[in-house]
């Protein structure tokens, strides 16, 4: 049965050592949420934190988002980092060679006209294509919360297509390929180096975040979870400004 914990039981994580490989969501973990993903600000603060940090790990730091990986190099021009984007479905090792899990195109068309024609027809919905994942968005229309899940699936389901799922998030629905998400990406980063052999700790907000959290409570890692509530995560930090401090309290030695 999976493991939830409640708010209560949770406890800061303890310091970070040299022995770690960290990974990082973005949105909601190192950015606060914007009412658009073109929106965020990435302030010197961070972009001085993450150069450090990895320093200090000997390279065992990665980005682990459902943004594109392109998308993270306009928010961090010049860092090049490894990072798996669009929740595993591209990956870039430590080494700048790049992974990508093709998803089946005539599939993901289907499903692209299905999404689009759905966010055209509702005011306040933005659809994000991402290439091989797409999020439909609904923070500026909140109302429409329940119509989305349920029509979305529905529609899906109609169309009796298996090979993808749909992922909820922070006010948006989410399509990815059945066979990635961010676990599946933490654990291809840990059997190459400089992550291997490491203690792996891997921090986010949201209900993606849990597949990378199962997987680091399989390693025997730190999963840590940011804001309130339910997760199956062993540690949880307060907000955006706590995952600061707690990164820089390492970065800075």
């Amino acid at each position: 049965m999976r493991r939830l914990v409640l708010p209560f039981l949770h406890r800061s994580p303890p310091p970070l050592g040299e022995g770690h490989a960290v990974f990082l969501d973005i949105d909601g973990t190192l950015l606060e949420l914007a009412p658009a993903p073109d929106a965020v600000h990435v302030d010197p603060e961070l972009a001085s934190l993450l150069p450090r940090l990895r320093k200090s790990l000997g390279g065992a730091l990665a980005l682990i988002t459902g943004r594109a990986i392109s998308d993270v190099d306009r928010l961090f021009p010049g860092l090049r980092m490894p990072v798996a984007g669009q929740h595993g479905c591209e990956r870039r090792d430590a080494l700048g060679t790049l992974h990508l899990h093709a998803p089946r195109t005539a599939t993901l068309e289907r499903l692209r006209a299905l999404f689009t024609d759905f966010a055209r027809s509702h005011e306040g919905l933005l659809l994000e294509d991402k290439g091989a994942t797409l999020a439909l968005h609904y923070r500026k229309a909140p109302q429409l919360a329940a119509k989305v899940h349920r029509t979305m699936t529905e529609q899906v389901r109609a169309a009796g297509i298996t090979a993808y799922r749909l992922q909820p998030g922070k006010q948006l629905l989410e399509l990815r390929p059945d066979n990635r998400d961010k676990g599946t990406a933490i654990r291809d980063f840990m059997r190459e180096r400089p992550f291997k052999g490491r203690c792996p700790v891997f921090i986010g907000d949201d209900r993606t975040d849990e597949h990378g959290f199962a997987v680091i409570d399989t390693m025997g890692g730190w999963s840590v979870k940011v804001g309130p509530g339910r997760t199956r995560a062993r540690y949880r930090l307060r907000d955006v400004r706590s995952v600061r401090a707690w990164l820089s309290a390492f970065g800075a030695r």
